[in-house]
């Protein structure tokens, strides 16, 4: 019987040390190597950090991007929507390493190689395997499923989107359109929040040319989609740690 518990106190011991030597190996020792050999190659990018990589950095650029107002009409959106992208591509150039917690992610901004990586000939670029709420938003459509089943999608797909198809969609749009002009009357001299005007519009018309029904009939399902979103953006700089939600 002793024996038999020393055995099993080693083997646990055993198994404790493995685990920990895998752990330390996937946050330290291989984002360090892989973010050395990029580096050689002329990929740079701002510095891994244990365990949250550039997470904390991330949150932080968009928290003040985001406290701040935009003056006036100004169009150039970029740097407060991706205040991180902005800085690190005119820091380290259009193409660029950072981390998302321990999982490495290079940036492409160089539009030749974005032509390259989206038409992914020889399907050398897998996508991204969505996880958690990203998952149940998107699910498995033609953002994010590969293969046979994203051939037999992208066939419908064509279909609706075909020009004939979106011709008769036109009176649908226009008016939805003119309703929402015709309720912005109302608020002559007074500011609108055009974000949700747009975002109910874009709704209407969806409802009346996908399903014909009306925004209003589907009201719940776009407001449960909305949150379903917000979740999704609130949570996607967060670190996960395994049996933790």
């Amino acid at each position: 019987m002793r024996n038999t518990m020393i055995f099993l106190t080693y083997f646990l011991y055993v198994c404790l040390l493995l685990a920990l030597a895998k752990f330390l190996k996937r946050v330290c020792w291989t984002p360090f190597l892989l973010q050395y050999k990029l580096k050689k190659q002329g990929i740079k990018g701002p510095s891994y950090k244990f365990l949250h990589g550039n997470i904390k950095e991330i949150s932080a650029m968009r928290k003040q991007s985001m406290a701040k107002t935009i003056p006036g009409l100004f169009h150039n959106i970029f740097p407060k929507i991706l205040p991180h992208v902005h800085t690190w591509t005119n820091l380290y150039g259009k193409n660029y390493l950072n981390w998302q917690g321990s999982q490495a992610e290079l940036v492409v901004t160089q539009v030749e190689l974005v032509e390259e990586i989206l038409s992914n000939k020889e399907g050398f670029y897998p996508k991204l395997c969505l996880k958690g709420y990203a998952k149940k938003l998107l699910g498995d459509g033609l953002s994010s499923s590969e293969g046979e089943k994203w051939t037999k999608m992208r066939k419908l797909s064509n279909h609706v989107f075909h020009a004939d198809s979106l011709k008769s969609m036109i009176p649908a749009m226009i008016k939805s359109s003119e309703v929402m002009l015709e309720k912005w009357k109302n608020y002559e001299g007074e500011e609108i929040e055009v974000f949700q005007e747009f975002r109910v519009l874009t709704s209407e018309v969806i409802s009346k040319t996908a399903f014909g029904s009306s925004y209003l009939e589907g009201k719940n399902m776009f407001d449960m989609l909305m949150h379903l979103t917000l979740l999704v953006s609130r949570n996607i700089h967060k670190i996960r740690f395994p049996l933790i939600r």
